[in-house]
């Protein structure tokens, strides 16, 4: 084409131009424009790869950035908890609904899982019982209960425990800290359980025997807080 170009220019053009001057406009320049050319493309198409490739890493960052603060890690809990008041749902810790006290006798509240329903609705079946040192160890069916036998007949409702525990085995039992929806509080001498903000208790209730009270007050002496895992 630049051939054909040149052969179609009058004799005058070629007659006030140097010598050399045309073929080197037709060779060399035409070389430096065409290595000009083949560079900026190269940068052009390196350049966009790098901004896809950012925009990729960005957008990889994002999801997941997004997966570590919408989802719950497993076992993770709220620094509180409803068996003293929190749980965690969709990446913050809500209270949790709580259960209601009528005439002695607990109320789960609708939104409690199935086995915390039936810990309280096993809970209500002894409320009435007396008072008897070591009821319920040897069997989860007795005339009357202490407190690690009351506790063990209520979660054996929920399927939490397979055999009776005294209250210093619930020193070791399950999980470390407090429970979303029940917790057992235990020492070497005595122990309680609250379940749904409910505690059941056979001390500080007003009465001989496993009752029910929404006094959350510490007990003197020092207790263990352990729960049964997501519950």
């Amino acid at each position: 084409q630049v051939a054909s170009k040149l052969s179609r220019l009058p004799l005058s053009y070629f007659d006030g131009q140097p010598r050399g001057e045309i073929l080197s406009r037709a060779t060399n320049d035409t070389d430096n424009l065409a290595q000009a050319l083949q560079q900026t493309l190269s940068q052009l198409v390196t350049s966009l790869l790098t901004v896809i490739g950012v925009l990729a890493i960005l957008a990889g960052l994002g999801i997941f950035l997004a997966i570590g603060i919408n989802a719950s890690p497993a076992g993770a809990e709220c620094a509180k908890t409803s068996s003293g008041g929190l749980s965690m749902n969709s990446g913050s810790c809500k209270k949790v609904k709580k259960a209601k006290l009528v005439n002695g006798k607990a109320i789960a509240p609708a939104s409690a899982p199935a086995r915390v329903k039936k810990a309280i609705k096993w809970a209500n079946r002894i409320r009435r019982k007396p008072y008897v040192y070591g009821g319920g160890h040897a069997s989860f069916r007795s005339s009357g209960y202490d407190c690690s036998g009351a506790i063990s007949y209520a979660l054996r409702g929920g399927r939490f425990v397979s055999s009776p525990l005294a209250s210093g085995g619930y020193m070791n039992w399950k999980q470390r800290g407090k429970g979303k929806w029940i917790t057992v509080y235990s020492n070497p001498g005595h122990a309680y359980i609250v379940i749904a903000d409910l505690r059941f208790d056979t001390a500080n209730t007003g009465s001989d025997g496993p009752r029910w009270s929404k006094s959350l007050r510490s007990t003197s002496g020092s207790y263990s807080a352990r729960h049964p895992g997501k519950f």
